[in-house]
């Protein structure tokens, strides 16, 4: 399977270990193509960077308006300086931690028509990695 493919099972899973109405941040660490992959040959060429932070990050934002999320808050983006412990591979170029007022949220913007045909194919083209994990606060 492509190492950036968020799957309905995957999403039916994370959903079964929070409760409902509960904030989730989620810990993205992606690593970036150095050309955007793009099934799609009428992209623009770009970076993956680009694609990741022009193209995808917009693209998600009118989504989740269009589905009537409220309430997201990138809380930090950062560029990865080193891992000090940790797998080495793969080096992951940025992370960023973002919060949702809860999961169903998370899952509206990511299941809609609009992310997929307007964001994750930017995402998929950005990304050569991604780790996508979802936190909550220890109970």
């Amino acid at each position: 399977m492509h190492p950036v493919v968020l799957t309905d099972e995957d999403l039916a899973s994370a959903e079964q270990k929070v409760l409902p109405n509960t904030p989730v941040v989620m810990l993205n660490l992606v690593a970036f193509n150095s050309s955007a992959l793009y099934e799609d040959s009428s992209f623009s060429a770009c970076s993956g960077t680009e694609a990741y932070f022009q193209r995808y990050a917009p693209a998600f934002r009118q989504a989740a308006a269009a589905a009537g999320v409220e309430g997201i808050k990138v809380l930090y983006v950062g560029a990865v300086a080193a891992t000090l412990v940790g797998p080495a591979d793969p080096r992951w170029d940025a992370m960023a931690l973002v919060e949702y007022p809860d999961f169903e949220a998370l899952r509206k913007v990511l299941q809609s028509p609009l992310y997929k045909a307007e964001a994750e194919p930017h995402r998929k083209a950005a990304l050569k990695a991604w780790q996508f994990t979802m936190t909550t606060r220890p109970r």
